[in-house]
Order: structure tokens, then sequence, then C-alpha cells
């Protein structure tokens, strides 16, 4: 039924946001140029050509050969679950590493699919050490260890370096969460022998939600073809889906065409930015914000040394509103950070400096707005020290450091 009384909803019309908490981040105007271009179809030979060329850029980013490499036509959820179906057979062992909210969510992935799976747990904010997965790794022998290199509920940097190696001693898969490591801090696939892998488009890629990134190593594809049951899930299975990102196009699903042409030219701002000077950038601004941080009296919840560059988890301290702050931030300044999850929920900040947004008008905007909302709450700190002391960081100073008179006090 046509009812043209019907008043219809108006054209969009959104409010302009700086998205800095744990994805979205905003999205880079070349992506958002790139999301305009016209459609193709989907086996269209120039369609085919820009797969191939996302697919290399895709292996360049995770610094990898791996044939199997390319983006699952879904959200960094649906990368999760692909990477555990398709490495997991019902009765199959797997331990799962989990010092945070994502951890959790593998482990019940992987339960889902029929793993007998084994817990390592660590607080929250904390990270593994080598000798204590070793520990687990000779007891349990597992199929596949699974752990979160950049835990984005706590602001926790894994170190992940070696455990590939490790996991190999004992005939076990390395299945690692990249979620918002990818584009942001250093990981490489081959020389740290990672045998599956996943992220998404929304993080340091800066791209809309949509697309996730995974890769298999070859050990991976070798026991994926030993499979003697069917993968769970039929859209994930990576055996149908290399037939159409392979040289057969085998059909299988129509790709999301103008997410493809945003990952692919988030891969091309990448590496003309170059790796290296990417992880840079990130750690300078991480260190900048920090110090601004610091200077208000907010201490990380993430453990010293292992803290995200990209994600700055922040204790919320006594006395002050978790939400209140958050929607004073979003209705006067247009900024958004994110609360915590699970066992952090209402105790941190989580606010994200992740691809185009680590750059240092959103530290000092972020500083300076901050500063205000907790005025607000009545909390006491040193007016105007969040951003003379990331200014500072930016000018040349070092580590940044809490001094006595800016930690935290109680409300007025």
């Amino acid at each position: 039924m046509n009812d043209k009384s019907t008043a219809l909803p108006g054209q969009l019309n959104i409010s302009p946001r700086l998205l800095l908490g744990p994805g979205p981040g905003d999205v880079h105007q070349r992506v958002l140029t790139a999301m305009a271009t016209p459609l193709l179809g989907h086996l269209d030979p120039q369609f085919l050509t820009i797969m191939n060329e996302t697919q290399e850029m895709l292996r360049l980013a995770f610094q990898t050969k791996n044939l199997l490499t390319f983006p699952i036509s879904a959200t960094g959820m649906a990368g999760m679950e692909s990477c555990v179906v398709n490495l997991i057979e019902p009765g199959d062992r797997m331990v799962v590493c989990i010092n945070g909210f994502f951890g959790g969510r593998i482990a019940e992935i992987a339960e889902r699919a029929g793993a007998v799976v084994t817990r390592l747990e660590a607080p929250w904010g904390q990270v593994f050490e080598p000798n204590v997965i070793r520990d687990f790794l000779k007891k349990v022998r597992p199929k596949v260890l699974a752990i979160v290199q950049a835990e984005t509920s706590t602001g926790a940097w894994q170190p992940v370096e070696e455990l590939g190696k490790l996991c190999h001693e004992f005939d076990a898969l390395l299945l690692v969460d990249a979620v918002t490591a990818l584009g942001c801090v250093p990981l490489h696939l081959d020389a740290w022998e990672i045998d599956a892998v996943y992220s998404c488009s929304q993080k340091g890629l800066s791209c809309p939600p949509g697309l996730s990134p995974v890769s298999f190593s070859k050990r991976a594809v070798e026991a994926i073809n030993r499979r003697k049951t069917k993968v769970q899930s039929w859209y994930l299975d990576v055996t149908l889906l290399q037939k159409y990102w392979g040289a057969e196009r085998f059909y299988h699903h129509t790709a999301p065409i103008t997410m493809i042409y945003a990952i692919r030219e988030g891969l091309r701002l990448l590496l003309e930015e170059g790796l290296e000077a990417r992880w840079t950038r990130h750690m300078r601004n991480y260190r900048a914000l920090k110090a601004g941080l610091l200077a208000l009296g907010l201490e990380y919840s993430a453990a010293g040394g292992h803290q995200l560059p990209q994600l700055n988890a922040v204790k919320i301290p006594a006395g002050v509103d978790d939400v209140s702050v958050r929607k004073h931030l979003l209705s006067e300044f247009g900024i958004e950070i994110g609360g915590g999850l699970g066992d952090f929920k209402g105790k941190v900040w989580r606010i994200g400096l992740m691809g185009h947004n680590s750059r240092p008008n959103c530290v000092l905007e972020v500083l300076a707005a901050l500063e205000q909302c907790l005025q607000n709450q009545r909390y006491v700190f040193e007016a105007g020290g969040g951003v003379a002391a990331a200014n500072y960081q930016y000018n040349g100073s070092g580590e940044p450091q809490a001094t006595a008179c800016t930690s935290p006090t109680a409300p007025r």
C-alpha cells in the first residue's frame, strides 16, 4: 500500500562526530571518495583486478606471503568465527588465553564449534608470560592456541612474537586476534609464524565496519584440508571462499563491492605512509595523550609496558560518573569515547587513536573537552594541565609521568 499521507523520514542529517572510541573510528576522506565510485558486477573483469590488488596489499599489511589472505564479507566477529570454525572440529582441544572480553568470546565460539576448550586466564589488563603458555601447551597438547594481540576491552598489548615458534614446538596452531592491531602496531605473520589471523576494516584501516581481513598459513591450510567433517558454517568455510578469491573465481556470494573499494583505499593509505611510519605515528600520539591523561590524574588499566598506543583504557576516578561524562563529551563537543565492557563496565573509559584519528589535533581536542567534563563533575585537577602536558610531550620531553599534585582526588 502506498499511503501518501504517511510522512517519510527526512534526508539523513547527521551531527558531526569525532569518533575516539574503540571503533569505528573516523573514515579517511579518500576512503569516502572511493566509496562513491560506481558499482561493478562482482565478477566483472575490472572488479576481479581490484580483488587481486586488495589481496596483495593485504598481504603486505599482514607481512605475509600466505595465499589464503582476503577480507571476509562481514564484520570482525565473522573473522573470529571463521578462523575458529575452520581450524576446529568437534572434539579438538583448544587453549584460549583470556585476559579481557574478546578472549572470552573466542572461547564461546570454540565451544559452540565442539572444541574441548581449556581457558588460560589472567587478570584483565595483564598479559600472558611465555613460560605460562608453554606449561599449558605441554599439559593440554591442543590443536590450536588462541590469543588476542590487542585486547580492546582493556587496552593491553600482548606480545605474540615468540608464540608461533612455541606453538609449533608442541604441534599446535597459533590463532591471533588482530582486530585492533592491524594498521596500528607491528604485526609480522610470517616472521612470527602465526598460523591464522583476523582483523577488521573500521579501526586501523580507517574504513567503515563491514569487512574482516583474514589470513591462513600453509600449516593452517593443511590442517583445514585434513578435516574429517565439514566446516560448521557454510558461509565462512574458507575452502569455499578460496575458490572465489582464488584463480577459479567460483561464485560463492555477491561481494560488497563498495566496501572492497573502501578497504582497497584504506590499504593504499597504509602502504603509502609505510608500516614503520604508521606504527611510529601511533606511538607518538599515544605518548602525548598519555602525558595529558596522567596530568589529569587518570591511571591506565593495562599493565605498564603493555599499553596499546591505539586504545587507551583509563580508570574512572572515584566519584566521577561514567555515563554523564561520556554524554557531556558527545552532546557538547561531538566527541565519542567508549565505556567499559564486561568486568570493566563502569570502571574505565576507552579512548581510541586508531588509523586516521591518530593525530595531534584529536589528542588535544579530547583532552581539552575531557577537562571541562571533569570540572563539571567537581573533580579536582590542575586546570589546563592535560593539554599542557601533551604539548610538552610533542615538543620532545621524556616518558609521561604522573605528579603528586595531579593524582586523583575525591570530588569536592
